[in-house]
């Protein structure tokens, strides 16, 4: 007897994409419409994958130019733009034969994507580093030699020494370990998209964490970048011990 459409359906939709051809094996003769319309979803499924698969290979291309080094780090920062909160700087050394799926632009990512993205990139990279710069901090040097600081803190809390430092866009300062900058790094390097992602994740958990303290402000939904909603909060209740004050003065 024919399995029901609709178990068919839920079989599918539990099938790892190791499970795929076998399940198009197993289904591709069915005449019924319905069942026709699982199996090429199953064959897109296989397409996609290896599309990704691809594109990933695209983004190694600075990895590959480099890959008499032992260690190749990405490094890239999150914050630079916002009102308040730290400016924050991921290091990503990644292993040769990384076979992580759907590393991008943090930006480009949703916020699941990069939180799934993020427990995947701790688990599986040779080592990562975290470094801030606080809003005091970016007041007294500016933005700039602040993200330095940063990325040179990142670095430092790598649990091995790069060869080499793949950063997105700069050259860093004080840094001895050779440097190439990437301009939009974060979408042409696998480990620069994820050095952008760590970087990325751990402010978002931070402010997150400020917008309990600070409910006010809506630290948790627009991270301190400046909506309509902050500005307006921030003109009603004023600065809070995390906002920049060199970034705000044109709003109170």
């Amino acid at each position: 007897m024919d399995k029901k459409i609709a178990e068919i359906k839920a079989e599918l939709k539990a099938a790892e994409v190791t499970g795929l051809p076998h399940f198009i094996s197993r289904y591709g003769q069915d005449e019924r419409s319905g069942v026709k319309e699982l199996v090429k979803q199953a064959k897109m499924r296989i397409q996609k994958l290896e599309l990704e698969r691809q594109r990933i290979e695209c983004l190694k291309q600075y990895e590959k130019k480099y890959e008499e080094c032992r260690y190749i780090c990405g490094v890239d920062e999150a914050g630079r733009g916002p009102l308040a909160g730290p400016v924050v700087a991921g290091a990503v050394i990644l292993p040769k034969d990384c076979d992580i799926l759907y590393i991008n632009d943090s930006k480009q990512l949703s916020e699941k994507k990069r939180e799934e993205l993020y427990e995947v990139i701790m688990e599986k990279a040779v080592a990562t580093g975290i470094g801030m710069a606080a809003p005091k901090r970016i007041d007294e040097i500016n933005i700039l030699q602040a993200t330095y600081e940063a990325m040179r803190e990142a670095i430092n809390n790598l649990a091995v020494k790069p060869d080499i430092l793949l950063n997105d866009a700069v050259t860093i300062p004080g840094i001895m370990i050779r440097q190439e900058p990437i301009i939009k790094g974060d979408a042409k390097s696998v480990s620069i998209g994820a050095a952008s992602i760590i970087a990325k994740v751990t402010r978002d958990r931070l402010m997150a964490e400020y917008g309990k303290i600070m409910p006010e402000y809506g630290f948790a939904s627009n991270k301190g970048y400046g909506s309509k909603a902050h500005i307006e909060a921030l003109k009603k209740y004023g600065p809070s011990p995390i906002h920049r004050e060199s970034f705000i003065r044109k709003f109170i």
